[in-house]
C-alpha cells in the first residue's frame, strides 16, 4: 500500500523504523510545525521530523488540517500515532482506506490526550496499544487489533511510553494485512470509556495527605512531564522517584533514618530517592537533604 504517517512524538519511531523496511512503500512523514523550547524558546523540529529527515523520507509540517487534506488525497492509507490534531471527517474520508491510529491504552478505557499517564495513575493492572480506524470522535473509531501487557507499580510514563511504541509496531504492520485483505474493524464499545484528560502543571501538585500509594502512582505518572511537586521552604521541588517503606511520619513531615529520607503521608511514609531543587538539577535525595541541611521543622506542603 501507498501510506503516509501522520506523528509528532519520538514513540513513533519503533513503527516507522518498522514501515521503512516492510513491502509497503513509505511515501512521506507528516508531522507538526516547528515549535519552540527550552529556555532559549528556539524552534526546535519534532523528533519524527528528525528521523525522516535522518532517514530521507519526504516530509510535511502542514499548518492547519485544510493542508494536510490536500497531501492525503492520492494515499491509500494513513497511520497516526500521536500527531496531535483532531482531523474532521471529510479528511479522513480522502485517503483510499482513510486513516488508522496507533493509540497507547486498551480502548475504549483512556480515550484521550494522557493516556500512558492515566492508565498509571489510577493503578490499572494491564494496559496496552489499540489499533483502530479514526473517525470524528475522540478516539471512538472501530478498532481492529490490539495488545495489553502487565503494568508494574514501579513503571513511570517515560518507562510505559517505550514500551508501548515497541508493543505497536506488531499491531500496526497486521493491520495493515488486514486492510489489504479487506477485513473490517469491529465497532467499538461505549460501556467502561474513560477519559484520559491532559495533565497539567497545576495537577501535579501532591497532596501528602492522600494515601503512600496514590501518591506513587502520581509520581510515576507525571514523571518526567510535567513532574509532580511540591513546596519546600517557599520554593518548588520536583519529587521524581519515591519508594512506599514501612516507616511512618505526619503527613508532609521530612525524617532521616541513617542514610535515608522519608516524608510522611496518611498511611505509611514514603522513602524520597530522587528530587530536582528549584533552579537545579535532578540528584538524589540524600544528596539534596544534605545541601539543604534539614532540620525538625522542615515539611514539603
Amino acid at each position: 500500500m501507498r501510506i503516509a504517517v501522520a506523528a509528532t512524538p519520538e514513540v513513533a519511531i519503533p513503527t516507522l523504523d518498522a514501515l521503512l523496511t516492510s513491502e509497503h512503500e513509505l511515501l512521506c512523514v507528516i508531522t507538526r510545525p516547528d515549535a519552540p523550547a527550552g529556555r532559549g524558546r528556539a524552534l526546535h523540529s519534532t523528533p519524527v521530523a528528525n528521523w525522516a529527515e535522518t532517514n530521507n523520507v519526504k516530509l510535511f509540517k502542514p499548518e492547519n488540517s485544510q493542508a494536510l487534506g490536500e497531501l492525503v488525497e492520492d494515499l491509500d492509507l494513513v497511520v497516526t500515532i500521536g500527531y496531535g490534531l483532531l482531523l474532521p471527517e471529510e479528511i479522513l474520508e480522502k485517503p483510499k482506506h482513510g486513516f488508522i491510529n496507533l493509540h497507547f491504552s486498551l480502548l475504549p478505557r483512556w480515550r484521550g490526550a494522557a493516556p500512558v499517564q492515566r492508565a498509571i495513575e489510577a493503578g490499572d493492572s494491564v494496559t496496552g496499544v489499540t489499533v483502530f480506524q479514526l473517525d470524528a470522535g475522540m478516539d471512538t473509531g472501530p478498532i481492529y487489533l490490539s495488545s495489553q501487557i502487565p503494568l508494574s507499580t514501579s513503571t513511570t510514563a517515560n518507562q510505559l511510553f517505550q514500551s508501548l511504541a515497541n508493543l505497536g509496531v506488531e499491531p500496526v504492520l497486521k493491520t495493515l494485512d488486514l486492510i489489504e485483505r479487506g477485513e473490517r474493524p469491529t465497532p467499538q464499545e461505549d460501556a467502561g470509556a474513560t477519559r484520559a484528560y491532559k495533565l497539567s502543571k497545576e495537577e501535579g501538585l501532591i497532596d501528602w495527605n492522600s494515601d503512600a500509594e496514590v501518591i506513587n502512582r502520581k509520581i510515576n505518572a507525571f514523571s518526567p512531564d510535567p513532574g509532580a511537586w511540591s513546596n519546600f521552604r517557599g520554593q518548588i521541588i520536583k519529587i521524581n522517584k519515591v519508594r512506599v517503606s514501612s516507616e511512618s511520619a505526619d503527613a508532609g513531615v521530612l525524617k532521616a533514618v541513617e542514610k535515608s529520607i522519608y516524608i510522611g503521608t496518611a498511611t505509611s511514609a514514603l522513602e524520597l530517592l530522587e528530587v530536582t531543587p528549584s533552579g537545579k538539577a535532578q540528584m538524589s535525595a540524600t544528596s539534596w537533604a544534605n545541601g539543604a541541611r534539614l532540620n525538625a521543622t522542615d515539611v514539603l506542603q
